[in-house]
This record gives structure tokens, C-alpha cells and sequence, in this order.
């Protein structure tokens, strides 16, 4: 049985992800698993229709499809995400169609789960029969559960497809609205004062929903606007995945594009970012995708602190909550408070004017102020992941963050190093422990636990 595998891995055959498809092979192989280095190829992908037809000419022949990737900021790498565009715009769908697929990722468990929605979706979206995900760490490999793991799985994925089972789809289509958004005049225009706003998007129609969106935005602001279109900005490719900015931050591209000085000069210096765009399949568009992999310059090192944020899409963006989710965890990840989205799904032009003056106005307030939020889950637990793997096995390859983890105080919140409850878990918690006082303590403990918090109310 031939299973094509689609690698969206830059750096094509020395690609982690693609170590897992080879042990797959050897212990299989009875099994064909031929590699195709799709994201490393892109550019030629995007030029010569023949090569990109060879590609679907194997899809086309293959049993199954086992998508493999590696994780880059929260999703595939751009230009896997710009061959699944070309999928589209070159109208052929049925080539995937009643395939079976599944799909392999390697990464550290940042956000993997958001990438694997992703594909999932994108398989349901082309009619596939989505078999099931595999997200092992990168090193698990080297250990014999994970081995063990991935025979397990490789064998499930490889069982369904020659017993023809049956699947149920997660993702429903995508439901476009006909709609043309017409801005109206603007009749209270929000001061920007002394703070710098940021508009990027990637309008390349005028007449589209998205650019009368953007152009409300700016009118919405009494003031200085820097305003960019991010498709003319100068990007010559996206992330290459090399971790050559591990040791400094310095990027392989640095001086061969526009990228690394605008984003340091334009985007960290901001006090409000308004970043709008056009969904395009269940993400924003693979230029979006790239401007995001980019930042991978700062490494793992939040730079976006303190700003203020605001989301403008044009599309179904409601009926794709993992992109939302996307949203919310980079951000909080890099510090950001992420105020609000306006998107063109429902309400009239007069409803979609309101709602981005609206929004305007909070974003310079909460500058004004320096509003800040809590961190959910998302950024917690993200910022633990790196914040442990950087203190660890990570830091011999990016030194840059461990030095920024240490001055930015990342490293105090080990809870071995809260003294208190140290001192409380070793002395007091076993003598509390014991049967007679337990019972005491369990008709004290939902005042106890409230009283500190009564106590900081009535100083108020």
C-alpha cells in the first residue's frame, strides 16, 4: 500500500518530523512511504504547475495521505499552509477526496493541539476520511515508550486504511456571507495623542470587505497612523527553521530583507497593533502565516509587552474558534492584551462601522492607562512549557532566551522556589495531616480560604 507523505518541513529531509515517518517505514515495510518535500519546495511549487501537478498525480495514486509537520507558531510553516492554498485555488479538491489521511507532528506541545485542529479541518474540508493525529515530542524518538507510541499508531492509521473504516467528519464547511461592507463617514474621529498606532493588513482587492474595514479603522483615529500593507512589504521567504537566532537573536535573513528592522522598529515599538486580514480556508492568508514565523528572530522571548491589540477579519471567523484560540495564546504569550475582534459576518455596514469605532476607542484607552489582563490558561501554560525546556534541555541552543528568561524573571516562578509554601509543605501540612486536627481544619477551611481576600475588600 502506497501512503504519500506531505512534509511541511522547511529543511525537507532533515526534518525531525520526517525521523518518525522513516521509523514508521522500517517497521512497515511492507508498506510504501514516499516523501514529499512540499514546503521546502514551495517557491518552484508556485511557478511550474507541472511539478505541483506531479505532486497531485501521486496524491491521486496513493492509498493515503499522512500529513507530517513540524510546529511553527501555533500552526504548519507558511508555505505548508501556502501548498494547502494552492490545493484551492488550482481546483483540485478531488484529488483528496475519500483519501484516507491522518496526520504527524513533532514539537515541544506549544500549541500543538491548534495545529492539529487546523489540519484536521482541512481534511474534512476536502472530503478526506481524517484517520486520527500523532503529537510526540520532538525527542520522543530516542525513548522506548515513544517508539512504542508510534508503532501504535502508525499501525491504527494503517489498519483503517486497508479495512475501509468508517469516519465522521468534526469540522462542518465554512459558510460565507454575501455581503458588501460600505463605510460611512466617520463623525468623531479618537485622538491618538502621543501613542503609536500600528494598522498592517494584507488588502490586495480595494473593493473588498477587508479594505473598507481597514479604511474605516484608520478614519476612526484623530491623529498620526502608521499603515501597512504587509504584501508589499519585502519578505524574501519565511522562517528556515536553521535556529541560527538561538545564541543572539541574529536572523539568516537579517540584511537581505525589510523584515527584522520593521518589525523591531515599527511592531515593538507600538502602542496599539491592528492586524486585519481575510480568512483564507480556516486560517488568515499564508502571507500572514509567514509575517507570523518571522517573529521567530526574538526566538521564544516575549516582545509585544504592554501593547494593545485589536483583530479585523473579513470571513466566517466565529465558525473557527481554534483560530481564535490561535489569536488569544500568541498574544498572551508575547505579553499583548488582545482587546477585540470586528469581523464582517453578521450586522449591517452602520453595525460593522460602530463596532470597529468602538473598538478604536478601547484601544486607546487601554493604552492610555496601560491596561493589562490576566493570563488564561493559554498563556500560563505556554509560557511554563518554554519557561521549563529553556531552563533545560533548550538552552544550549538558545542561550538569548534563557539570558532574557532570567532578566525578565521567568525563572522566579518555580514553585521550588517559593519559600513559604516550602516551610508550609514540610512543617505544618503533615501535622495538619493527622486525623484528629484534619477533621478540625476541614470545618475551617472554606473561611480560611476566603479571609484573606475579605480582609483586602474592607481596607477598600
Amino acid at each position: 500500500m502506497k501512503i504519500i507523505v506531505l512534509n511541511g518541513s522547511p529543511k525537507g529531509e532533515l526534518s525531525v518530523t520526517m525521523q518518525y515517518v522513516a521509523y514508521l517505514a522500517k517497521i512497515y515495510p511492507q508498506h510504501e512511504f514516499s516523501i514529499v518535500n512540499v514546503a521546502q519546495k514551495i517557491k518552484r511549487l508556485e511557478n511550474d504547475r507541472a511539478a505541483f501537478d506531479e505532486i497531485i498525480a501521486q496524491v491521486r495514486a496513493a492509498a493515503a495521505v499522512l500529513w507530517g509537520f513540524p510546529l511553527y507558531i501555533l500552526l504548519v510553516h507558511a508555505h505548508y499552509k501556502r501548498f494547502i492554498e494552492l490545493i484551492s485555488e488550482r481546483g483540485v479538491q478531488d484529488a483528496f477526496a475519500g483519501k484516507y489521511a491522518a496526520a504527524l507532528s513533532t514539537s515541544i506541545h506549544f500549541f500543538d493541539h491548534t495545529a492539529h485542529n487546523y489540519i484536521h479541518a482541512i481534511c474534512d474540508d476536502l472530503g478526506m476520511r481524517f484517520l486520527g493525529s500523532f503529537s510526540p515530542d520532538m525527542t520522543d524518538l530516542l525513548k522506548e515508550e515513544g517508539r512504542r507510541q508510534l508503532v501504535q499508531f502508525g499501525q491504527q492509521f494503517l489498519d483503517g486504511v486497508e479495512k475501509q473504516v468508517l469516519t465522521q467528519r468534526r469540522y462542518l464547511p465554512l459558510v460565507y456571507r454575501d455581503f458588501a461592507y460600505q463605510p460611512g463617514p466617520t463623525t468623531r474621529p479618537v485622538p491618538t495623542a502621543e501613542k503609536k498606532v500600528v494598522i498592517l493588513h494584507d488588502t490586495n482587492d480595494p473593493s473588498s470587505n477587508l479594505a473598507g474595514m481597514v479604511q474605516r479603522c484608520r478614519a476612526t483615529f484623530s491623529g498620526e497612523v502608521t499603515m501597512v500593507n504587509i504584501r508589499e512589504l519585502q519578505i524574501k521567504g519565511s522562517c528556515l527553521g536553521c535556529l541560527q537566532c538561538g545564541g543572539n537573536y541574529h536572523c539568516a535573513y537579517e540584511g537581505k530583507d525589510e523584515y527584522i528592522e520593521f518589525y523591531k522598529n515599527t511592531v515593538m515599538t507600538a502602542d496599539v497593533l491592528v492586524y486585519a486580514g481575510s480568512m483564507v480556508d480556516r486560517y488568515l492568508s499564508a502571507r500572514w502565516k509567514m509575517f507570523f514565523d518571522r517573529i521567530f528572530f526574538n526566538t521564544h522571548t516575549p516582545v509585544l509587552q504592554g501593547k494593545q491589540v485589536a483583530l479585523l477579519v473579513s470571513g466566517p471567523f466565529s465558525q473557527v474558534p481554534n483560530l481564535m484560540e490561535i489569536m488569544e495564546g500568541f498574544f498572551q504569550f508575547q505579553g499583548a492584551t488582545l482587546v477585540g475582534v470586528v469581523s464582517d459576518e453578521n450586522g449591517e455596514s452602520a453595525d460593522i462601522d460602530r463596532l470597529i469605532d468602538q473598538l478604536a476607542a478601547r484601544l486607546l484607552e487601554n493604552a492610555r492607562i496601560g491596561c493589562t489582563r490576566p493570563q488564561t490558561f493559554l498563556g500560563v501554560g505556554g509560557m511554563k512549557i518554554f519557561r521549563d525546556d529553556v531552563y533545560s534541555r533548550l538552552r544550549f541552543v538558545f542561550p538569548a532566551d534563557h539570558r532574557a528568561y532570567q532578566r525578565l524573571g521567568f525563572y522566579q516562578t518555580f514553585p521550588q522556589r517559593d519559600l513559604q509554601s516550602a516551610l508550609l509543605n514540610t512543617f505544618v501540612a503533615p501535622i495538619i495531616n493527622l486525623p484528629p486536627i484534619r477533621r478540625k481544619f476541614n470545618t475551617m477551611i472554606k473561611p480560611q480560604m476566603v479571609r484573606p481576600l475579605q480582609m483586602v475588600v474592607e481596607k477598600v
